[in-house]
């Protein structure tokens, strides 16, 4: 950043055009307080937003039209228009239509994170069903972003005031779980869970609990061997390099008794061992993000929910959430680099600082 403090600049893909993406999207952009804080860029097409925006009363939404990302209006929403053909609409309904444009959205907004146009991604929810294809053979957008920045890794990270749960598996069926846990997994999700924790949300020294995959954590291998054979050993060595893990704990206890208060954040074995917990006791709206990548993206915590779109039912919370976890993130990181950029430096100016206190308390 060239000055001090600048606005950061926010992507949003528009998720599924059928479902409650582009509601979501009008209703949080059309607060005019929110441009003080980002300057948001919209992908999608300006025919489509306007579709939406005459279904919600009482809306008053300008926006500046591009042709590509760049050059924005930092006192307006901007609108890169990733198609100019007319698209049929009809919300609430499942089409391969609402998919592929989904598709045509997210490359987009991917690209101009990828390329630094943009310094963060807001994604809105696509539904699997619809976007699998040659073009997208991925089980949603944390594979998808995976690819696309070449990272070795990446970790689903669900956040909430209160609570913070990572994933070891993501949507895989229950019955193919156990084979992919692994010393190598999980000790790289953990790694990855602890540097995010120390760039991204500013924790020096985080504190992770890591639940067991089978019920009261295996134990002691009467039921199941994964705790001892696999988890056991990796958070032992884990500690070795100074990383704060605890566990594997019993993961019903471990919410029920509310042991998750003590640490800065919990990774589950897999999606619902997570998410039903996190769900139900997050305060506030949760949000997803991509741990891992070079790039930023956050999202809302739910899906596409095509049996309320296109009704001005949608619950825009969530989404306003992910962005203000997406401008947090953005400075967090920038202060982390700024800390770390030059230690020797840092180091020289705090020791010169404390001479001149000493002399003068002498004087």
């Amino acid at each position: 950043m060239s000055a001090e403090y600048r606005k950061p600049v926010i992507g949003l893909s528009s998720g599924d055009i059928n479902g409650i993406g582009p509601e979501l999207i009008i209703k949080t952009l059309s607060d005019p307080r929110l441009l003080e804080l980002f300057t948001p860029v919209v992908f999608l097409s300006g025919k489509v937003l306007n579709f939406y925006r005459k279904s919600i009363p009482d809306i008053n939404l300008n926006f500046h039209n591009l042709k590509e990302p760049g050059h924005y209006n930092p006192k307006m929403v901007n609108v890169v228009n990733c198609w100019e053909e007319d698209v049929n609409v009809t919300p609430g309904q499942l089409t391969e239509l609402g998919g592929r444009y989904a598709i045509r959205s997210l490359n987009a907004a991917v690209k101009a994170l990828q390329e630094q146009l943009i310094d963060g991604l807001v994604t809105a929810p696509i539904h699997k069903s619809n976007v699998q294809s040659d073009e997208f053979p991925y089980t949603g957008h944390t594979p998808y972003l995976k690819a696309c920045f070449q990272a070795s890794d990446a970790l689903m990270l669900m956040t909430a005031p209160n609570l913070r749960v990572g994933l070891v598996t993501e949507h895989v069926p229950v019955k193919d779980i156990a084979q992919y846990i692994t010393r190598e997994t999980v000790s790289s999700k953990l790694q990855i869970l602890h540097d995010a924790l120390r760039r991204d949300f500013g924790i020096d020294k985080p504190r992770i609990a890591v639940l067991g995959l089978n019920p009261h954590a295996g134990d002691e291998g009467l039921i199941g061997k994964e705790e001892e054979t696999i988890i056991k050993p990796t958070i032992k060595e884990l500690k070795h390099h100074n990383l704060l893990v605890f566990g594997p704990y019993s993961a019903d206890a471990f919410f029920a008794r509310g042991q998750y208060e003590k640490f800065d954040a919990v990774l589950a074995m897999y999606h619902d061992q997570g998410l039903i917990p996190f769900k139900s006791l997050a305060t506030g709206d949760g949000v997803n993000y991509t741990a891992g990548l070079r790039g930023i993206r956050t999202s809302p915590d739910h899906g596409t929910a095509f049996d309320i779109a296109g009704k001005n039912k949608a619950d825009a919370s969530s989404l306003r959430a992910a962005i203000f976890a997406c401008i947090d993130i953005i400075r967090a990181r920038k202060e982390y680099s700024d800390n770390h950029r030059n230690p020797l430096k840092k180091i020289s100016a705090q020791v010169v600082g404390n001479a001149e206190d000493e002399r003068g308390a002498e004087e």
